[in-house]
């Protein structure tokens, strides 16, 4: 306002209609500003200087001299394609600030990004979404290798689904340099793409003990990455891992952060991480690398969810105490709680032996599995000493027995003083009182003030958190009769959910059909809607594209003779979301056009969460229907998650029935998954090929099946310790015939 009344007085000799033009002016611009005062009052300090930009020219220009107290305030609005450089010197008493007009209604898009270097900077209400950052990062706390940024904040700011479309290009949301600096009631949430969604780097010295604070922070759902690189939160590398990083991480709320079995992954030593609530996460907190840490008053809370677990321990000194571990699934990597086992004289990238640690007060109800020694192989010797687990509670359901797995000798854990409802293995069962214990029992003390945060105090209050909904059947109806194109007219009238009801009759599809979000196709009555196209494949999907496919039926005999045909396929061209595909009873018949045609294939650099087929009969199929083997650079990368076939028939099928390929040994995933039973098999492999191609599955399970003139199945273990499960299967009516048949490449 000063800075304005002096521009005024310099001109004083101007004609008084200019001038009073330019005091309304000025009255207009205060007045506008009025709806930001609010967020410098919560923000403290003492601002001086205000101005209002509103292009990416005013703010470069401003931003080139800014002094301690200046607020910039970015206009209401889209900001496109801007590259964001926040830089100067504040104070604690007079910070510079970078603000939103009004909170939540700067919207930043395109390919843009925020880079902070200096001292005591406040950046506050920016949403960042529809695109993705050019750079490594999309907010960084320093502008160059030269330019760190220090004791600054970013706060009540919101990254939403702001990913490469080309999910195998790895960046981070947010990485912290410098010293402390501090993140607080942010919004991540639906990242996509490779790479952690948020780290805090220690690659140079003024980077290293330097006691950041990250709290108040929701974390919203990271859907399965299929790969390495799917982190929500990693602090240090390996590399870094011997120096103290002092962060502080508490009252952050991670929902359904599922990318990988490391939901945190600490690499670092000094950390702490306290009162977080972990909501239907898969993998745990997992203390990779670096010592010291303590993980205290945190609530996993697993609501039965597969894969859900608690804390992993690895290295020395990890304190893990008052927490409480509840209705977690998980086993092995994912367990309620796991103590590795670790290499002797280990390089500094592999697993450090478990020295000293604490494991107190702690209860865990209704969980799957405490895993001990976990990962003893030859290389991974090395049990943990010194250590000890006292004063813990647990509790599993009657019928699942102990939920202890010791892998290898325990002498170097001291058990005292806990208690269990099932008998522990003999090996530790001296340090435990077991009786009965009911649930209500143990969790009377549950409650947030003691464990985790609540949800709504988490996060920003003026933009919503994702809701658990249902991916099909949860948006209009939609009636459609027969004729050409009749599908692709009504699915480009439709929204994500939407229910497509055929009416009898035949559909005849020139043309592909590009699916960005899920949808179901539905005939009126079952098996009286039937389908032909005439183009390489019906459904394409790209971004959040799935399909229901229900009670209909569909040929291919109208497609062209070209190769590559499938009646659902993926692309990542438009960006590649995890993609869904239910086909249930449904018949598909004659895809047979080119000696290659699917009916459900994977394109290089996409995922499938699920494909069920169920009380479907697939018959006549030239090539392998379910593909999901373009992921061969053996990184442990996949193309489906779970891939189920319940109650169904396949018949003369050229090929196998399903090819799954995951190669290397890459121990940060939990799948692939391939369940197959009660389903019917004939004539399937014309020139020798298996029923199915498992290669590197992590789950197997085989069962209820009849199968004649069909060669076993072949399920290759590339890495970890599979759970297999084949039986009751039929061949050539006799249940003793070879189902399957395993190849072990593990070294």
């Amino acid at each position: 306002m000063f800075n304005s009344l002096m521009i005024l007085l310099r001109f004083r000799f101007l004609p008084i209609v200019f001038v009073l033009g330019a005091c309304f002016a000025i009255l207009n611009s205060c007045s506008s500003t009025n709806s930001y005062t609010s967020s410098l009052t919560e923000l403290g300090g003492t601002p001086l200087r205000e101005f209002l930009v509103k292009t990416p020219e005013e703010f470069k220009k401003v931003s080139s001299s800014l002094q301690a107290g200046d607020v910039v305030i970015l206009a209401n609005g889209e900001w496109q394609d801007v590259d964001f450089v926040l830089e100067g010197k504040g104070t604690d008493v007079s910070p510079i600030y970078l603000i939103a007009e009004n909170k939540g209604e700067v919207l930043i898009t395109g390919q843009s990004s925020l880079r902070l270097g200096g001292e005591y900077l406040i950046v506050s209400g920016l949403v960042f979404r529809d695109g993705f950052t050019p750079r490594r990062e999309v907010i960084s706390y320093r502008i160059n290798s030269k330019k760190l940024a220090f004791n600054s904040r970013i706060t009540e700011t919101v990254i939403e689904n702001y990913n490469n479309p080309d999910r195998t290009q790895r960046d981070a949301w947010v990485v912290m340099y410098g010293q402390n600096n501090e993140f607080d009631h942010n919004h991540l949430s639906g990242k996509l793409n490779s790479g952690p969604t948020f780290v805090v780097r220690l690659n140079t010295k003024e980077s290293q003990n330097n006691k950041h604070h990250i709290h108040h922070n929701y974390f919203g759902p990271r859907p399965v990455f299929g790969s390495n690189g799917g982190e929500t939160l990693r602090i240090g590398t390996s590399h870094y891992s011997m120096t103290r990083s002092e962060t502080l991480v508490e009252n952050n709320f991670f929902d359904r952060c599922s990318g990988e079995v490391e939901i945190i992954s600490n690499k670092s030593g000094g950390n702490v991480y306290r009162h977080n609530t972990f909501y239907k996460s898969r993998g745990t907190l997992t203390l990779r690398h670096g010592n010291d840490t303590i993980v205290e008053n945190n609530f996993f809370e697993g609501a039965e969810a597969p894969y859900t677990g608690g804390v992993r321990v690895i290295n020395a000194r990890q304190t893990v105490r008052n927490n409480l571990f509840a209705n977690l699934t998980g086993e092995r990597f994912s367990g309620a709680l796991v103590v590795m086992n670790g290499v002797p004289n280990s390089p500094i990238n592999r697993y450090h032996q478990v020295d000293g640690a604490i494991i107190e007060n702690n209860i865990f109800e209704n969980i799957s599995r405490v895993e001990l020694g976990e990962g003893s192989d030859t290389e991974r010797s090395a049990i943990p000493i010194n250590s000890e687990f006292r004063n813990n509670v647990i509790t599993v359901s009657e019928t699942s027995g102990t939920p202890f797995r010791l892998y290898d000798d325990m002498s170097g854990i001291k058990f005292s003083n806990n208690q269990t409802n099932m008998s522990p293995p003999n090996q530790i069962e001296y340090g435990f009182i077991v009786k009965a214990l009911h649930r209500d029992q143990v969790s009377q003390s549950k409650n947030y003030g003691e464990y985790g945060v609540h949800k709504e105090d988490t996060g920003v209050s003026w933009y919503p958190k994702p809701d658990e909904y249902s991916l099909f059947d949860s948006g209009n109806t939609i009636l459609v009769k027969p004729g050409e194109n009749q599908l692709a007219e009504n699915v480009n009238k439709a929204g994500p959910g939407d229910i497509l009801v055929l009416a009898s009759g035949h559909y005849n599809e020139p043309q592909t059909i590009n699916l960005k979000f899920p949808i179901t196709i539905r005939s009126s009555e079952p098996l009286t809607a039937s389908i032909s196209f005439e183009r390489r494949n019906l459904f394409l999907l790209s971004s959040k594209g799935a399909i229901k496919l229900e009670g209909v039926k569909v040929t291919g005999d109208r497609a062209p003779d070209a190769s590559g045909n499938s009646l659902i396929a993926s692309t990542s061209l438009g960006g590649s979301g995890n993609h869904t595909v239910k086909i249930l009873g449904a018949v598909l018949s004659d895809f047979v056009v080119n000696r290659g045609f699917s009916i459900v294939s994977a394109a290089k650099g996409t995922f499938f969460d699920k494909v069920l087929i169920e009380n479907t009969e697939i018959r006549n199929v030239s090539g392998v229907p379910l593909k999901f083997d373009t992921e061969t650079d053996d990184f442990g990368i996949y193309n489906v998650e779970y891939l189920k076939i319940r109650n169904s028939k396949f018949s003369d099928i050229r090929k196998e029935v399903a090819n799954v390929y995951r190669g290397g040994r890459d121990e940060s995933t939990f799948g692939p998954h391939i369940i197959v039973t009660d389903s019917k098999f004939a004539n399937v492999g014309n020139s020798g090929e298996p029923l199915f191609i498992m290669h590197g599955a992590q789950y197997v399970k085989l069962k209820n099946n009849i199968a004649r003139d069909i060669h076993p199945s072949l399920h290759t273990i590339t890495t970890g310790k599979p759970r297999v499960v084949s039986e009751k299967n039929s061949v050539d009516g006799s249940e003793s015939g070879v189902f399957l048949m395993t190849d072990d490449l593990r070294r």
